[in-house]
């Protein structure tokens, strides 16, 4: 299955996957793959050991990651899709910064419910050299992300939130500062909601309607009262309290019609400005949600 070609311009997966390219570098994918109806290499995307193989290969061949591997069961995030993200977010900064996509650890970003997987501080490094913080509720993603850490001698901060109910406090110190926050938000309402949604991917794939979710995904990264509206509300109330110690506050919105309310949600919050910023995830079109409350003159990296 090829990705299309929607992705950010700078994004390395726009042309799709290099296969000759990733088994070069990690020739035990060579075991996974299959061939398309029109001939062209490809991996069977309901199996999730091809998916972790091909996260793999992904981060080794394009990120420099040598070693990556999670628990079973835990969120096997879609590589091209979640740099995506990265990417729009250097844009955003950039129009701090005379236009100028910023690089170097100088800028200070905050993934909240970073994860088992560690995505997106693995691909932000690489592509522009920022200095991440990763926060988590899941000890066992902290685990995780921290052997990830160490087998590659990467020096990213990780972060236990030990309230669920916190977002920011007790995560962010007095003397913390970040240029950006990202997110990409459990969306899902209840179990049933997350379950539903993992039978409809299986009928997508063909695969009829039961089946262990190719991309997996704890109680945590798929379901939280209230789905993706609820936690980002959380957030913008949260976010007031550390209006100062942070320029930008994004996450990942699922669904459009979930910007409505969290746009009413943002016009009470009295923030300086809101963006909605449109993107390709893989195959579906997305968007994240932009918040600050640093006025445009006083806004610089």
């Amino acid at each position: 299955m090829a990705v299309k070609p929607m992705l950010h311009p700078r994004n390395q997966h726009r042309s799709g996957y290099d296969f000759k390219r990733l088994m070069a570098k990690s020739p035990e994918l060579a075991a996974f793959t299959t061939r398309n109806p029109r001939g062209q290499l490809t991996v069977d995307f309901s199996d999730a050991g091809a998916v972790r193989m091909l996260n793999r290969a992904l981060l080794r061949a394009h990120y420099d990651v040598d070693f990556w591997d999670i628990p079973v069961t835990y969120l096997c995030p879609p590589i091209p899709g979640r740099v995506d993200y990265i990417h729009y977010l250097a844009d955003l900064l950039a129009e701090c910064n005379d236009g100028k996509v910023p690089h170097g650890p100088d800028i200070k970003a905050l993934d909240i419910g970073t994860g088992a997987s560690l995505v997106y501080p693995l691909t932000g490094r690489h592509e522009y050299g920022w200095d991440f913080t990763g926060v988590d509720i899941d000890p066992v993603s902290i685990q995780s992300a921290r052997q990830i850490c160490q087998r590659n001698g990467l020096d990213v901060t990780l972060r236990h939130q030990n309230n669920p109910e916190n977002i920011f406090k007790g995560v962010i110190g007095p003397d913390d500062i970040f240029h950006v926050t990202l997110c990409n938000p459990p969306f899902h309402a209840s179990p049933e909601h997350a379950d539903k949604g993992s039978r409809r991917k299986w009928r997508n794939l063909g695969k009829g309607d039961t089946g262990e979710l190719n991309f997996g995904g704890q109680n945590a990264e798929l379901w939280c009262p209230g789905g993706e509206i609820g936690f980002i509300a959380r957030m913008i109330e949260q976010s007031v309290d550390f209006a100062d110690q942070c320029l930008w506050f994004t996450s990942l919105v699922s669904r459009q019609d979930s910007i409505k309310p969290l746009s009413r949600l943002l016009a009470r919050a009295r923030v300086a400005e809101v963006k909605i910023v449109k993107m390709a995830q893989g195959q579906k079109a997305s968007r994240f949600v932009a918040w600050t409350y640093i006025p445009e003159k006083q806004r610089f990296l």
